[in-house]
């Protein structure tokens, strides 16, 4: 490659990014139309769908959650669906099943009828609530994007993003996912309770007669070409070095004074997603490169969920955020 072409080359990955990084703030506007403060968690969500990845909001009833996926799926342009999970959901009830047709000729026939999963957008609501058999089905699909029934192949929709929800309080009649599902998801979003001054926003605007309703701001075709514009961002060595570093610190044995406190940690897949979500949260703040606070940033929600701490170091009142919080700072 010459040098001219490079130069070419990076102009216009700079004029796509500054227009795409101008959607992108025009979505985020859109969503705090109808979402009142949550700032980190709006954001978190956009990185994930930025990412071309799949998140899983973690937050206690009645904190929008549902609200929040309803919002995207209107302001991103997609096809969005929703499915309340239950122990007695059935694999089927997701991913669709064969009926048998008769024609006027008398002749059957089986044809597919597809199910939910079939969506741009589909929010997984309390997804500890179904049966592992339920959850490996859409976690599969999750990972391959297809799915197989009766032996043919159905290919899901582009792009295809599962944003799903889990009550943290309630655990009696719930199956916890394995930790080789969760690292399925590129983040785990913790939804917090709104403050005073957004709690009062939430009182006065959605008690009364009518709801501000989400407007589109992004299309489809938008969102897929921000996913390719993610990839081709440049990644300084320094952040490159960061990810790594604070990965590999997270596993046991990698860090003398973690000794005996990390029961197991993140593989590569944890590497690959920081470094797409790095990128990403960066365009979302209007810049087109990441930097180290990128990677301090994103440690947790992108970690968290990848790790667990040994029974001694929980005993030793030792937490997941406290850990990842401490390898985090010697970044910076």
């Amino acid at each position: 490659m010459t040098a001219d072409t490079a130069t070419n080359l990076d102009e216009a990955i700079i004029r796509s990014a500054e227009s795409t990084a101008d959607l992108i703030k025009r979505a985020r506007e859109a969503v705090h139309g109808v979402i009142f403060g949550q700032e980190a968690v709006v954001d978190g969500a956009l990185i994930t769908l930025l990412s071309g990845g799949h998140g899983l909001l973690v937050g206690v009833p009645g904190l929008a959650k549902t609200k929040l996926v309803e919002t995207l799926g209107v302001v991103l342009g997609l096809d969005a669906k929703r499915v309340q999970f239950t122990p007695d959901l059935m694999p089927s009830d997701i991913l669709g099943t064969e009926v048998l047709d008769a024609s006027e000729t008398g002749k059957r026939s089986f044809r597919f009828v597809r199910g939910p999963v079939f969506a741009q957008l589909l929010m997984a609501d309390e997804i500890n609530r179904a049966s592992p058999r339920t959850q490996s089905a859409l976690l599969q699909a999750m990972q391959e994007y297809h799915i197989t029934v009766a032996g043919e192949r159905h290919d899901l929709p582009k792009p295809f993003h599962v944003l799903a929800t889990q009550n943290p309080l309630e655990q009696e009649g719930t199956y916890p996912l394995p930790e080789a599902q969760l690292d399925r998801f590129l983040m785990q979003i913790d939804v917090p309770y709104p403050d005073r001054e957004d709690e009062k926003r939430i009182l006065l605007f959605t008690t009364g007669a009518e709801e501000t309703p989400a407007r589109p701001a992004m299309s489809v075709a938008d969102l897929l070409g921000a996913q390719r514009l993610v990839r081709r961002l440049p990644v300084g060595e320094s952040v490159v070095e960061a990810i790594l570093t604070l990965v590999r610190s997270a596993r046991p044995g990698e860090t003398p004074d973690l000794a005996g406190k990390i029961a197991w940690g993140p593989g590569p897949r944890a590497s690959q997603a920081l470094m797409l979500a790095v990128r990403a949260r960066a365009l979302v703040q209007g810049r087109f490169s990441p930097s180290i606070d990128d990677v301090v940033a994103l440690a947790e929600p992108v970690l968290k969920h990848r790790m667990a701490l040994s029974f001694a170091a929980r005993a030793d009142g030792e937490s997941i955020e406290g850990v990842i919080g401490r390898l985090a700072r010697k970044l910076g």
